[in-house]
């Protein structure tokens, strides 16, 4: 029921925010895959709250603890189970949200569907169990480094301030250097002015994360309907906030532009084109040349300001958000985003492996 992701490589995720645990069991991972543990946690660590001045301070450690399907460090190929306790929810900081819709929540729509909801921290719609993702993401860049393929994400935009510059521009090993994870330090420290000066104000913003995929070779990817683009996109639009989804193109605006000025040419055997407009993508299969796309996220639904919304039984009420919430996702995002291109690549590169003899 939309809880799996994957045809050979699935992951399934299960929990709530404010239950016992979140967790996940992953399903078609290759054997004898040599686990890095600490890589897996520094992957979560990146995501969990409560790691800087600018993000939720619910303090989670976030520890995973693997259930099945490893033996001595190793993947046996079947099953991962895995849990992340919750350690730090605190229910009574919805109890006043029990019977009312919150603003741009899914409060409302998961009444409609189920006739029932926990509104403990959204239940199941928190983006808490996007930490399942990040556990499933970090296995599978494992697995994509065996064979020489790497994914790396980063902030490019905070509200209205935007970093306006091509990945091949930057210097991403600068990433991890600043708490907005965004790889020009000029540029952060305006992000993060931004964060701050909206929190004061009891509001929210919005963002852009921009991933990058190097090292895939040509190949990947469905026809018509399992196009890789489509997949990636389904992959981050399936991600808590996300509202948009662009792959390739760079600076440039394709739907203004001429096909003499973006046509990508290519130059050699191996696929290599002279520019990359098509973000390593063509006719929804890879072309050996790099992934890039960007992921627009909406501003956080939860505002410390009064607003006007209904009850269950339709009555006007005003309610007003408190407890710990983040003035700004994008941060904590970056390891997401590169989970879930991660896991859409490996799951693409073993369905390569079948078309083949």
């Amino acid at each position: 029921m939309g809880n799996s992701i994957g045809k050979i490589f699935k992951l399934t995720t299960f929990g709530e925010s404010h239950g016992a645990a979140i967790g996940g069991i992953i399903d078609g991972c290759p054997a004898g895959l040599k686990l890095d543990f600490e890589k897996i946690q520094k992957q979560l660590d990146r995501r969990k709250p409560g790691q800087s001045k600018i993000t939720t301070q619910r303090k989670e450690s976030d520890t995973v603890q693997f259930l099945s399907g490893i033996f001595e460090g190793k993947t046996t190929g079947t099953p991962i189970g895995f849990t992340i306790k919750n350690e730090d929810a605190k229910s009574k900081d919805y109890t006043h949200v029990k019977d009312t819709f919150r603003p741009s929540h899914a409060d409302y729509t998961y009444h409609q569907k189920y006739g029932i909801r926990d509104y403990r921290g959204g239940g199941r719609s928190s983006a808490r169990e996007t930490a399942c993702r990040v556990v499933a993401g970090a296995i599978t860049q494992q697995i994509l480094a065996t064979i020489g393929v790497e994914v790396q994400a980063y902030v490019s935009a905070v509200g209205s301030v935007n970093l306006n510059t091509c990945y091949t521009n930057l210097d991403l090993s600068l990433t991890e250097t600043n708490l907005v994870r965004c790889p020009d330090v000029a540029i952060a420290e305006q992000m993060i002015t931004t964060i701050e000066k909206t929190k004061k104000e009891g509001d929210t913003i919005g963002g852009e994360i921009t991933v990058v995929a190097t090292g895939v070779p040509a190949g990947w990817g469905e026809p018509v309907f399992d196009k890789l683009h489509a997949d990636i996109g389904k992959g981050m639009l399936s991600i808590n906030a996300v509202h948009g989804f662009k792959y390739g193109f760079g600076e440039v605006d394709i739907s203004s532009s001429k096909g003499s000025e973006v046509n990508d040419i290519i130059i050699d055997e191996s696929g290599k084109t002279k520019t990359n407009f098509s973000g390593g993508i063509q006719g929804g299969i890879s072309n050996g040349n790099d992934i890039y796309c960007e992921v627009a996220f909406k501003p956080v639904a939860t505002i410390m300001q009064k607003q006007e919304i209904i009850d269950v039984n339709g009555e006007k009420v005003e309610i007003k958000g408190k407890g710990r919430h983040d003035a700004c996702v994008v941060p904590r995002a970056v390891p997401i985003v590169e989970s879930m291109m991660a896991l859409t690549l490996v799951d693409a590169y073993l369905r390569s492996k079948i078309n083949k003899i």
